[in-house]
């Protein structure tokens, strides 16, 4: 759902089955839903690529190519992006096969989350693999995996001549961080990061906006994760930071931070502090007989069941 003055308009799409994809981007350009469209080939999670959906689909070069084929010629004039993971682990590499087929497929761009599906969020993402994107492929590449400041992306492109960067977790809890790096972009010094009163505005404002949409008592059980993001390395009673984990109101939000000191600046420590999954080294998670014909082009039974959460 987006409103009249958003733009451009962009939605990221899952699946597995050329077919389904073909039809769902034809209704998406149809009724003109869309100004881009990206597809996710990066989702580590197990319920997902036990089912040979995600981050296990570049395995296959031919279905992935024919999801993505699907994909761009049904979306006309819509732009195709893809986002993918380096592979799914330090023996399975599929980057690079990955980002050709996105290229002769004819999509706009590519994206790289540096990082392999086994190590989920875990540890530092190899640039190193962007770089080695950049080189193999014509079409702008986009590198994702460690921008916790806007400094990082400049440093980012510098490092492996990437045409831009995809934002993660490094957002969560921090929404300023594209104000950052716009000004960045724009070849002015970032902002003082918020003091803790600011920070305290934005978490109500975007916790209000979370109730509009998903209703009051389904949006804060959601919203405690991000109470936490929020409020990471500021001064806080031990009480309170149990508390954001049973508001189930922005009554209780408010109520519960009521006391807390506002002044507060915001703490160094805080800025580059790990937010999300951080569940180390994972196996993962394959359909049986997965591997043992690559070239298969058949959709796993089942893979579009789940649609993951991003990767």
């Amino acid at each position: 759902m987006t409103c009249e003055e958003e733009s451009p308009r962009s939605l990221q799409l899952y699946g597995s089955d050329p077919y389904y994809i073909s039809e769902a981007v034809k209704r998406l350009v149809n009724e003109g839903r869309i100004d881009h469209l990206d597809m996710n080939f990066g989702c580590p999670v197990p319920k997902v690529t036990r089912k040979g959906g995600g981050a296990a689909i570049p395995l296959k070069p031919g279905l992935l190519r024919n999801i993505v084929q699907a994909a761009v010629r049904n979306a006309e004039r819509i732009p195709v992006t893809i986002k993918f993971r380096i592979g799914i682990n330090a023996d399975h590499h599929t980057f690079l096969t990955a980002g050709r087929v996105a290229e002769d497929e004819g999509c706009a761009a590519v994206g790289l989350h540096a990082r392999t599906a086994a190590q989920l969020y875990n540890g530092h993402a190899d640039w190193n693999a962007i770089a080695d994107l950049k080189q193999a492929v014509r079409i702008p590449v986009f590198g994702n995996g460690d921008i916790w400041e806007s400094q990082d992306a400049l440093r980012m492109m510098r490092e492996t001549g990437c045409d831009g960067v995809i934002v993660g977790r490094g957002c969560l809890g921090r929404p300023w961080l594209f104000r950052d790096l716009a000004d960045v972009f724009n070849g002015k010094e970032p902002a003082n990061p918020p003091k803790f009163a600011e920070v305290l505005d934005t978490m109500f404002f975007h916790a209000r906006k979370l109730c509009d949409w998903f209703g009051e008592r389904t949006a804060m059980r959601s919203f405690r994760r991000h109470a936490s993001w929020y409020t990471k390395g500021f001064r806080m009673t031990s009480e309170m930071r149990a508390g954001l984990m049973r508001i189930e109101t922005v009554q209780d939000l408010e109520e519960l931070l009521r006391d807390v000191d506002r002044s507060q600046a915001f703490p160094p420590s805080a800025m580059r502090v790990i937010r999300g999954k951080t569940t180390g080294i994972q196996k993962v998670c394959l359909p049986a007989g997965f591997l043992d014909n690559l070239n298969d082009d058949t959709p796993s039974p089942g893979a579009d069941d789940d649609t993951g959460d991003g990767g």
